[in-house]
């Protein structure tokens, strides 16, 4: 392939964890719009309903099966739920978590839950996938959904960028024991992206001191993570592995 066509997923599947909002549904509706065939997962299937029925509507195919990421029980299922479609082409590891208040109010409880969901479930993910494409002689791309808090921090989400900072060594560890078998793992490090559910704050008066902090000054769009998906999902990529791909609009290069 060259030029567009290497961005092309036509004839391939995909698997979308985290599906049922935000980044997850996004990523879903994209990588239908470039021609897989893509499985959306999430704890609740009945919120999956109306992702699944846009993406049909719209000339895709989709459909949705039940996911809990921290239950490898519940992990093995899914690739067997999807068998019948054949083992993914490419993962893309979105569920994610987070309980925000300090870290001498952080309970066992809320530092476990966001690392067995962001870290212990994208572990299982990826390796359940792996092991598949590896026993059918596959090929493949899992791209974990990391955080620009994985090499920096802020306050109150201690946890999470704790579970983010693993999520990319983990997908370095990966990515140098699969490499062998012609899977690419990489991760794609989101900075502040507008969704439903923060744009009114982001777009606020606190908003404006965080985007006062950005050496662009603006926050992310959720389309502003389509090429960088893309990139890392599809053969536009088939030399990318064990890559940390920040989107961010220079978040991460702020002055200290």
């Amino acid at each position: 392939m060259s030029g567009s066509d290497c961005f092309s997923l036509l004839g391939k599947q995909a698997l979308v964890t985290g599906a049922s909002s935000g980044l997850g549904d996004h990523f879903a509706r994209l990588l239908a719009a470039q021609g897989a065939r893509v499985v959306v997962a999430a704890r609740s299937v009945e919120k999956l309903k109306a992702l699944v029925s846009e993406i049909s509507e719209s000339g895709g195919e989709a459909r949705a099966v039940a996911l809990d990421v921290t239950d490898p029980a519940s992990v093995s299922q899914c690739f067997d739920e999807i068998a019948d479609w054949g083992v993914p082409d490419v993962v893309v590891n979105n569920a994610g978590v987070t309980v925000t208040q300090s870290a001498l109010k952080q309970t066992p409880a809320d530092f476990d839950l966001v690392m067995d969901t962001n870290l212990k479930g994208a572990w299982l993910v990826a390796t359940e996938a792996a092991r598949r494409m590896v026993s059918v002689g596959r090929a493949g791309s899992i791209v974990n959904i990391a955080s620009i808090l994985g090499e920096r921090v802020a306050g109150g989400v201690a946890p999470y960028a704790i579970s983010k900072a693993g999520v990319i060594q983990a997908t370095k560890a990966l990515a140098l024991e699969l490499a062998r078998y012609d899977i690419r793992v990489n991760a794609l490090l989101p900075g502040y992206v507008i969704t439903a559910l923060n744009r009114d704050f982001l777009l606020g008066e606190q908003g404006d001191k965080l985007r006062s902090r950005i050496p662009s000054r603006r926050f992310v769009e959720l389309a502003d993570l389509d090429g960088p998906l893309l990139l890392l999902a599809s053969d536009a990529g088939a030399s990318i592995t064990g890559a940390t791909l920040p989107v961010d609009a220079g978040h991460l290069v702020s002055t200290l």
